[in-house]
């Protein structure tokens, strides 16, 4: 499959993904998924995950202003962006939710806080490589 240096250049990119822990299986799930029929399906999904995930971050970035704070609604929020990460394989930014989480059940602002700015920080860095690897793909001609 590996044919030209293009095409090892997304091999390598998509198992980079994976070794350094941005990805995890269920990513490889949803690539299963995809056929001839939708060969763009992975990237769809991915898109749809990134429109989803303004949106809570959105209302995560609200709910953090509000006084006093609404942990309850926080947790709520990041139980959504949690099963959205799960759902294509974030596996940074899902690890991060669960971080936000502890400390909501704490009831730690500053931990929220902290930790939302990680989250934030891993969803954009994947979006990132995210970006880059479907952008290789469709130059090399290869189903993602």
């Amino acid at each position: 499959m590996e044919r030209n240096p293009l095409q090892r250049q997304v091999a390598y990119t998509r198992r980079s993904l994976f070794d350094q822990g941005y990805l995890d299986e269920q990513f490889v799930q949803l690539e299963d998924l995809q056929d001839d029929a939708n060969p763009n399906f992975v990237e769809e999904i991915v898109t749809l995950f990134y429109t989803d995930s303004a949106r809570l971050i959105h209302n995560i970035e609200q709910a953090l202003e509000s006084r006093p704070l609404d942990f309850i609604r926080l947790d709520d929020y990041m139980h959504q962006f949690k099963g959205s990460s799960s759902s294509i394989g974030a596996k940074k930014v899902k690890n991060e939710c669960t971080q936000f989480r502890e400390h909501c059940s704490a009831r730690n602002a500053e931990g929220c806080i902290r930790t939302f700015q990680q989250v934030k920080q891993e969803h954009t860095i994947l979006r990132r490589k995210l970006e880059t690897y479907f952008q290789l793909a469709r130059q090399a001609g290869l189903a993602n």
